[in-house]
C-alpha cells in the first residue's frame, strides 16, 4: 500500500507541475493577445509606477512631462537581419508600433504609418519610427507585409513578444496588438494607444511631444 501511495503522490506532483506550466504559458499568451479595442480608461486619470496618465475618449493615453517613465532598452535584430538599439535614438521623438503580419487591425493602420513616417522624414523632422514585429513565425512574412504597405522604417523582430515584456508594470506599456507608443526626446514614455489608428490620430500623438522644448 505504501508503494501505491508514493506513486500516487509522484503522479499528483507531476500533474500539478504540468498545470502550473500551462497556466504560466496561458498567462503570457493572454498578455500578448489582449483586444486592442478593450480596456479604455474612459478619460480617467490613472496612477501607476510610471506616474499618472490620462486616457481620452479617443483611447490615446498621455503623461505629463514631469511624470513620465523611462522606456526600456529595446534592441536586437530587425526583420531584415540588421541590428537596432532604440537607446541610440535619444534626442528624437520615437514612434514605436507593435504589429504582426497576421493581425487585421495592423494591416488596416499600416498605410497610415507608411504615409506619416515618410512625411516626417521628408520634412527633416526629428522623429524616428521603429516597428516591433511580434508573433510572426518567419521574417519573410514580416518583410512581405512591409513591402505590401510601403513600410520603410526598421522593425525589431520579436516573435515571442519578449521586448513588450520589458516595459515596467504600471507604465503605458504595449499590452495589445497593435499598440503605438510615443517616446519623448529623453527616451521617456509620453503617449500610448492600444487601438489601430489613422494618420490624423498618429499626428495628434506625435505633434505635442515634438513641440516640447
Amino acid at each position: 500500500m505504501s508503494l501505491v501511495r508514493a506513486r500516487i503522490r509522484r503522479s499528483s506532483r507531476r500533474t500539478t507541475g504540468g498545470r502550473a506550466t500551462l497556466l504560466a504559458v496561458a498567462t503570457l499568451a493572454g498578455a500578448l493577445t489582449l483586444s486592442a479595442c478593450g480596456g479604455s480608461d474612459g478619460g480617467k486619470k490613472v496612477s501607476g509606477s510610471g506616474g499618472n496618465y490620462v486616457t481620452g475618449a479617443s483611447g490615446i493615453s498621455t503623461v505629463s512631462r514631469a511624470e513620465r517613465a523611462e522606456a526600456p532598452k529595446l534592441d536586437g535584430e530587425t526583420v531584415r537581419d540588421e541590428t537596432l538599439d532604440t537607446s541610440t535614438l535619444k534626442g528624437k521623438v520615437v514612434v514605436l508600433n507593435v504589429w504582426g503580419s497576421w493581425c487585421p487591425p495592423c494591416r488596416n493602420e499600416a498605410k497610415y504609418f507608411a504615409t506619416v513616417s515618410k512625411e516626417y522624414a521628408d520634412a527633416g523632422k526629428d522623429v524616428a519610427f521603429v516597428g516591433i514585429n511580434t508573433r510572426d513565425n518567419s521574417k519573410q512574412s514580416a518583410i512581405s507585409f512591409e513591402e505590401n504597405y510601403g513600410i520603410t522604417y526598421p522593425s525589431l523582430y520579436d516573435p515571442a513578444g519578449k521586448l513588450m515584456l520589458r516595459f515596467p508594470k504600471g507604465t503605458l506599456n504595449p499590452n495589445a496588438i497593435p499598440s503605438t507608443i510615443i517616446l519623448d526626446r529623453d527616451g521617456r514614455i509620453a503617449a500610448r494607444t492600444l487601438a489601430p489608428i489613422n494618420d490624423e490620430q498618429l499626428r495628434s500623438m506625435i505633434e505635442p511631444v515634438l513641440a516640447e522644448k
